[in-house]
């Protein structure tokens, strides 16, 4: 049975960090994109950052550009999310999400919600002002 299972949320205050891990278990995705996505109160779950087969083949939301860093550590079938100059607005629960199909090692990560197929439970973050 395939699991993935977020860690790492919490309370912060405006500008702090927290970091973010997602352990996956059942199968590995070492050569599978996996993302970062968010939902707030009543709104759509979105898009935040995604990594695929190569490390160095990343994507993020413009709103997290320059504050959140994705990574994934093969050996530990675990992706991470830095985030860093946190905001109010970034408060949401946080989902690990994985791409069941390889797209190849050049493949661009996808942003879409439907390109996943396994998801995590979610991990709340509050950002207080």
């Amino acid at each position: 049975q395939v699991q993935l299972v977020e860690s790492g949320g919490g309370l912060v205050q405006a500008g702090g960090s927290l970091r973010l891990s997602c352990a996956a278990s059942g199968r590995t995705f070492s050569s599978n994109a996996m993302g970062w996505f968010r939902q707030a109160p009543g709104k759509e779950r979105e898009f935040v950052a995604a990594v695929a087969w190569s490390v160095d083949n990343t994507a993020y939301a413009d709103s997290v550009k320059g504050r959140f860093t994705i990574s994934r550590d093969h050996a530990k079938n675990t992706v991470y999310l830095q985030m860093m100059s946190l905001r109010p607005e970034d408060t949401a629960v946080y989902y690990c999400a994985a791409d069941g199909v390889s797209r190849g090692w050049y493949s661009r990560p996808s942003v879409a919600v439907s390109a996943y197929d396994y998801w995590g439970q979610g991990t709340q973050v509050t950002v207080s002002s």
